[in-house]
C-alpha cells in the first residue's frame, strides 16, 4: 500500500476515534502499538499523527510522547464565538454562490430527519449534517474560509459529545438545519447568516447546560 494512502486512512481512523472518545484525551499514541494496531507501518502513521498534531487533536507530553489533547468545555464559548463568525457568514456567501437544487434536496431531508432521531439512526442524522456543511463548504469556494471552519468544527464536535445526545435537541436542531437550508436554497443571505446564528446560539446554550447539569451530577 502506498505510504500517502496508509497515512490517510490512519489518519481518519485516529481522529474518528479521538472524536467519538474512544481514544480518551490523555490517551499516549505509542507509535509501535498504534500502528500494529491500525495494521500500517511507522512511517505511514507517523504522518498520520503530524496531522493530528497539526489540528490539535494530539499534543506532546513531556516523557509520553504524542498524546490524545484535552477537550475543556470551558473553551467552548470562545469557539462558539469563532465559529459563529465563520458560519454566519459562509451561511451568507452559499445563499449568493449555492446550486439551489443541492440544498432544496438538503432541505426536504431535514423535513424527515426527526425520524431518524426517533428510531435512533444518529450515525445517519449526523452523517447528513456533514454532508450540509460540505455543500455550505464548497458552495462558498472560498479556501481559506473552508479551512479555518473545519478546524473549529473539529474540536466543537469533541466537545458535543460530552453533551451527549438528547434526541428533543437533535429533533430542534433539524429543524433549524432546514430554514438554513431553505434560505439558501432561495438565495436569502441574510435570512441564511441569521438562522445559522440562532442555531449556533441553541446549540451553546444545549451544551452549557448539559455539561453543568453532569458536573454537578459528579460531584
Amino acid at each position: 500500500m502506498p505510504s500517502g494512502r496508509a497515512s490517510d486512512r490512519a489518519y481518519e481512523s485516529l481522529r474518528d476515534e479521538i472524536l467519538q472518545w474512544r481514544l480518551a484525551p490523555g490517551t499516549v499514541l505509542g507509535e509501535v502499538e498504534q500502528a500494529a494496531r491500525l495494521g500500517v507501518s511507522r512511517t505511514p502513521l507517523r504522518e498520520a499523527l503530524s496531522r493530528l498534531l497539526a489540528d490539535g487533536l494530539v499534543e506532546a507530553q513531556s516523557g509520553r510522547g504524542l498524546v490524545v489533547s484535552s477537550a475543556d468545555v470551558s473553551d467552548v464559548r470562545g469557539l462558539f464565538e469563532l465559529r459563529a463568525a465563520l458560519e454566519t457568514a459562509a451561511a451568507a456567501l452559499a445563499a449568493e454562490r449555492r446550486e439551489a437544487s443541492v440544498f432544496s434536496a438538503l432541505a426536504a431531508e431535514f423535513e424527515g430527519a426527526a425520524l431518524l432521531v426517533g428510531r435512533h439512526e444518529l450515525d445517519a442524522y449526523y452523517d447528513l449534517v456533514t454532508r450540509f456543511d460540505e455543500a455550505i463548504d464548497a458552495s462558498v469556494a472560498n479556501p481559506a474560509l473552508v479551512g479555518a471552519l473545519r478546524g473549529v468544527r473539529t474540536h466543537l464536535q469533541r466537545i458535543r459529545r460530552l453533551a451527549q445526545d438528547d434526541p428533543a435537541r437533535l429533533e430542534r436542531a433539524a429543524a433549524e438545519h432546514r430554514l438554513i437550508a431553505e434560505a439558501i436554497r432561495d438565495g436569502d443571505a441574510e435570512l441564511a447568516r441569521h438562522a445559522t446564528a440562532v442555531h449556533l446560539h441553541a446549540s451553546l446554550r444545549h451544551i452549557l447546560e448539559a455539561t453543568a447539569s453532569d458536573t454537578k451530577e459528579s460531584r
